[in-house]
């Protein structure tokens, strides 16, 4: 969830969204709309953890008080963005015009698309781009061969959830190691201290020295390989995505099944084709 103020310095108001710069945007507080600000806030505060909030919960989770948030629920309601039973919310599909929106017009989805639609068919296996927002990692492109056979002969369906704009947290993924490694050494720390590292399973590392170890093996490698740790039966292989001027902008991964291949086969087989992908599309970001 994206707070809504950090801190404020006489006149210049800072959001605390982290990115992957060492600044951030500031905005006069004259030219800050607090309202809305609060509003996009409630809006936020919906996510895969709690996807149905009253406006106790929306108040703790937003920073506000439970009348404003009383007041928003009621008014995001009331403008279809929301629906209601009379005590709890969650989000319409309306919200889906904003996704619509930004993979219609931005520039990247568009750019990764084809290449990730050439590596699937080329390797019947899954990929996808993510950009980090936060404390999580964002789906922007992706391709599809989510089916598989299982050793028994039944199918089964790998990475649940990895659909595009699902939000995945960063510590816990293969191309949250690498975005987060692609950060500031003092964005990085900043980052880490603000984070709960979340056990998703037994392999999800939580201890903060260990991701830290782990994110630096990630810079001196430049790939990662996440084994089990956001999803039991599923790993996935990364590298980063560099525009021309060397900035990491995005990370794109394989997504395969432990009994498909082994680590050792991820790395001699696959990891090829990834890195072979990101120089292509360099010059493009």
């Amino acid at each position: 969830m994206i707070g809504v103020i950090a801190r404020q310095s006489r006149n210049i108001i800072c959001m605390p969204t982290m990115t992957t710069t060492d600044s951030l945007p500031g905005i006069a507080k004259a030219d800050l709309i607090a309202g809305m600000a609060k509003g996009m806030a409630v809006l936020e505060s919906f996510d895969t953890e709690r996807q149905r909030l009253n406006a106790t919960l929306a108040a703790q989770r937003a920073g506000i008080t439970r009348a404003a948030a009383r007041r928003h629920l009621l008014t995001l309601a009331y403008l279809g963005y929301l629906e209601t039973d009379g005590s709890y919310y969650w989000l319409s599909s309306k919200v889906l015009r904003f996704s619509g929106s930004y993979l219609a017009s931005a520039r990247m989805p568009r750019v990764l698309q084809p290449t990730l639609n050439r590596l699937a068919a080329q390797t019947q296996e899954s990929f996808s781009a993510v950009v980090l927002d936060g404390h999580e990692v964002v789906i922007v492109a992706r391709s599809g061969n989510d089916w598989r056979s299982s050793p028994s002969g039944k199918a089964q369906v790998l990475a649940y959830g990895l659909h595009l704009g699902a939000r995945l947290p960063a510590h816990a993924t293969s191309t949250g190691r690498l975005l987060l490694a692609a950060l500031p050494k003092p964005a990085l720390s900043a980052w880490i201290k603000a984070q709960p590292l979340r056990r998703l399973t037994a392999h999800t590392v939580t201890d903060t020295k260990a991701l830290r170890q782990s994110i630096d093996a990630a810079r001196r490698q430049d790939f990662f390989l996440a084994s089990e740790e956001h999803e039991l039966g599923v790993q996935a292989l990364a590298v980063p995505l560099r525009n021309v001027q060397g900035d990491t902008v995005a990370a794109l991964n394989v997504v395969a099944a432990p009994h498909r291949w082994t680590p050792h086969a991820l790395q001699t087989e696959l990891l090829p084709v990834l890195q072979d992908a990101a120089r292509e599309l360099r010059p493009l970001l």
